[in-house]
């Protein structure tokens, strides 16, 4: 580990000593920054310090640290269905007990991914002597942030209160997708799954059989992976989240779905620690990643005991202040019992006020993966009138500019269908740093 500035990374680095904690990197790396011709030098590469970040490359190997290899999971998996849900849940609260000692990443939301690209790129503005740089905007239709709302359906008793969870959805003119077991949870008829699709919600696939066992290691992986896969056409569905928010990005690479949603930006509160530490979708090979950025209802309720969204509050304003994705987990399961629904119904009202008062884009997971992978293969492109984008899209996408004020970055989004003006003599510089992909990062 060491310090940029006031972000913690990992990774390969040309400097001072490293760090084996993440709470005791020293070394600033910002230190040894230098800029000579209009190009910025730094001690380590930025690339591969982004991707250790998302893709969790600074935990320990993944294979050795997944709570089902450990004697003590392996013991509490054989013996779970013997436990009551009472149990079991005092088993996980005095498992996680330590989570407030954990100083990375940040809790309640962490940034550093996009905080980095920030930095980075008011170094480029300084480096080039431009005031701002175009590029595009991150949401459809000029939108300050976006948000997902996702029901993991984890026993019979969610499938069954699943069209109750629907209208519940609806009053607050949100759509949901449904994460749905494939295997001996409950039943799972094609009739369940039109009655989603048929409302305009979504399913898709949740593991395979819920019993943790998915990442335990790459032999079960591949062969749960294929079966995942055939789940996937049978169900139409074009997403997958796995059990307990299990994960290894290393092999996302045998899953045929176009997004993932199963990687925690935070993992204090989940059995498999760690987090992206961004509030942005990001590119896991050919899979679209949708983080989940709030804590989910789970742990909000049973290992935090808070029964409001006071902490959903908290952590949107710090999502939304990055302009990023708000991915919400509410299991349907207990989410129609009176307490329970009471929360759910205040978040959804809260979304349903951001989207009136402050512009964020409420979609279905499909659809941000969808957008975010037509974004990626846009392009800007600068003529006698100005600046225009090209590609599948278009029509809904804006251009911004990036610019710095008082050491931070702020953006300016231009009106639909406008060709926005370059507006000065750097123009040929501003699309030279666009055209190097920043409007992709």
């Amino acid at each position: 580990y060491f310090r940029f500035g006031d972000n913690i990374l990992f990774g390969r680095h040309a400097g001072g000593a490293s760090a084996a904690l993440a709470n005791a990197a020293s070394w600033d790396a910002a230190t040894k920054v230098s800029v000579e011709a209009d190009r910025v030098f730094l001690p380590f590469d930025a690339a591969e310090a982004i991707d250790n970040l998302r893709l969790e490359r600074y935990c320990s190997s993944p294979d050795l640290t997944h709570p089902t290899n450990s004697l003590l999971g392996r013991t509490y998996y054989f013996i779970r269905p013997l436990l009551s849900v009472k149990v079991r849940r005092r088993l996980q609260k005095a498992r996680l007990n330590s989570w407030r000692n954990l100083k990375f990443p940040q809790w309640p939301v962490d940034r550093t991914v996009d905080n980095v690209m920030a930095d980075l790129l008011r170094l480029s503005l300084r480096a080039q002597r431009v005031d701002r740089v175009p590029f595009i905007w991150y949401w459809p239709d000029g939108a300050m942030g976006a948000a997902v709302v996702t029901h993991d359906v984890e026993t019979a008793l969610g499938r069954d209160s699943s069209a109750t969870v629907m209208d519940i959805d609806d009053s607050f003119g949100i759509k949901a997708s449904f994460q749905v077991v494939p295997e001996k949870r409950y039943e799972v008829t094609p009739s369940y799954l039109d009655s989603i699709w048929k409302r305009g919600f979504e399913v898709a696939v949740h593991d395979l059989n819920h019993d943790g066992h998915l990442f335990r290691d790459r032999k079960t992986f591949l062969q749960r992976a294929a079966k995942i896969n055939v789940y996937r056409k049978a169900f139409r569905a074009e997403g997958f989240r796995a059990a307990v928010l299990y994960r290894n990005q290393e092999w996302y690479d045998a899953l045929d779905f176009s997004y993932d949603t199963s990687v925690p930006n935070v993992a204090h509160l989940d059995p498999q620690r760690g987090g992206c530490c961004t509030v942005m979708p990001y590119f896991v090979g050919k899979l679209v990643e949708l983080p989940v950025t709030i804590t989910q209802d789970y742990s909000l309720f049973h290992i935090l005991n808070d029964y409001s969204i006071n902490l959903w509050k908290q952590q949107i304003e710090l999502i939304l202040e990055n302009h990023g994705l708000i991915n919400v987990i509410v299991h349907p399961d207990y989410s129609v019992l009176p307490r329970e629904r009471a929360v759910f119904e205040a978040l959804l009202s809260h979304l349903a006020k951001l989207r009136e008062e402050r512009g964020i884009w409420t979609a279905l997971p499909k659809d941000i993966a969808q957008w975010w992978r037509l974004r990626s293969e846009m392009r800007l492109v600068e003529d006698e009138n100005g600046l225009r984008i090209e590609g599948e899209g278009q029509e809904r996408a804006r251009i911004a500019y990036a610019s710095e004020k008082d050491g931070r970055l702020v953006f300016e989004v231009c009106p639909a269908h406008a060709r926005c003006l370059v507006g000065n003599s750097n123009a040929s510089e501003e699309a030279k740093l666009e055209n190097k992909g920043l409007n992709r990062s």
